[in-house]
């Protein structure tokens, strides 16, 4: 067996670029949603060749470099502003201790170099954003334009579409494809031209196909087959690791995820406690997820609460792992529901409610 665990969600409360962008960034949280929608359309809705989800990571750098982002400050913003989600660090001493486990995740090093130290998961058994900050110098020429782009991408309106339907296709909402224009023109045409254009060349943000690949390059190091695999996501950078695992014949979980990864996984996990993906790995580990499967088709598609933990315990999930999940009221109960049984968009709401209760609504409304 094989263990792929996101990061932000899965583990954490944070989304790390995103709070750098709000630390060195005047409304760095607004700056960084609108590059975060138009990355979502991006990946999404056109398919821009080259491009993947979580390439936000790298538009954002010219920016937060401009505003005075070195490496010390990245790893000192990183190592106070971590936040872990209930039952993270017990939960990663079990699957480690169970099987192979790895983090794979888009955040950039620092950060998940603060998150092994906090938990004591081994870093070499992280796939994560390499970027080195202090090899990109910047002419004050630079910084200066780059300062007034970020105040003019701030005024804009979040990048908005409908889909029309398989006739009408994705429409943008009015006056949005200027803004659409606009932004292409930014950072791809205006920012490569820079001498700091270089970082969206040189920085490859693991997200979307890269995840995916670091699924397969765990697999040439434990020689676990697909159908061996675990992958736990939560957002729009985990979909094609989602994907690979579950047509391969593993265990892919959309765990407190939004839209993007419920449409890819095949089992959906909703908590306010991370041990539930202990759980999950317990049940897989006992060979006892056939049984498990098959009771959440008994039960028209879920399980939570008290019923979940009852079945967990028949089933010879260990105490300290349940113990904590049934002390959880409200949305935060343990809860799973079986997606080739129950449609995604019946869990939708509750899992995204989840997600925004746990990592904050600015967060959560991110792809």
């Amino acid at each position: 067996m094989q263990i792929n665990i996101d990061c932000e969600g899965p583990i954490t409360q944070n989304d790390n670029a995103f709070e750098l962008c709000q630390e060195l960034i005047p409304d760095g949280g607004g700056f960084f949603a609108r590059v975060s929608k138009y990355d979502d359309y991006l990946a999404d809705v056109v398919g821009k060749p080259g491009y993947k989800a979580g390439d936000t990571l790298k538009l954002v750098l010219p920016f937060l470099r401009a505003y005075g982002a070195t490496n010390k400050i990245m790893e000192e913003f990183s190592e106070r502003s971590l936040i872990l989600l209930p039952g993270a660090t017990a939960m990663l001493s079990y699957i480690a201790e169970v099987a192979p486990s790895f983090i794979i995740s888009t955040s950039y090093r620092p950060y998940l170099e603060a998150l092994c130290r906090s938990t004591g998961f081994s870093l070499e058994n992280v796939f994560c954003t390499e970027v080195d900050m202090d090899s990109y110098p910047m002419s004050d020429q630079e910084r200066k334009r780059l300062v007034a782009l970020a105040s003019e991408i701030c005024s804009m309106p979040i990048l908005d579409w409908k889909d029309e339907g398989s006739d009408g296709g994705v429409v943008l909402a009015p006056g949005h494809d200027e803004v659409l224009q606009r932004l292409d023109a930014i950072f791809w045409d205006e920012i490569p031209a820079m001498a700091i254009g270089r970082m969206l060349e040189e920085v490859n943000p693991v997200g979307g196909e890269e995840k995916a690949r670091a699924v397969e390059a765990g697999r040439r190091r434990t020689g676990a087959p697909l159908d061996a695999c675990l992958y736990f996501g939560d957002s729009i950078t985990d979909v094609q690791a989602l994907e690979l695992v579950r047509q391969g014949g593993g265990l892919a979980v959309s765990f407190n995820g939004n839209s993007y990864a419920l449409r890819a996984a095949g089992l959906a996990a909703v908590s306010g406690s991370t041990l539930l993906i202990g759980v999950v790995v317990a049940v897989a580990n006992s060979g006892r997820l056939p049984d498990l499967m098959a009771r959440l088709a008994e039960t028209g598609g879920g399980m939570e609460g008290s019923e979940l933990i009852e079945f967990m315990e028949q089933n010879g999930v260990e105490e300290k792992l349940l113990a904590p999940l049934a002390g959880l009221q409200g949305d935060f109960r343990p809860a799973l529901w079986r997606l080739d049984t129950v449609s995604w968009k019946d869990v939708v709401s509750r899992s995204e409610r989840v997600r925004k209760e746990v990592r904050g609504e600015s967060i959560g409304e991110l792809g």
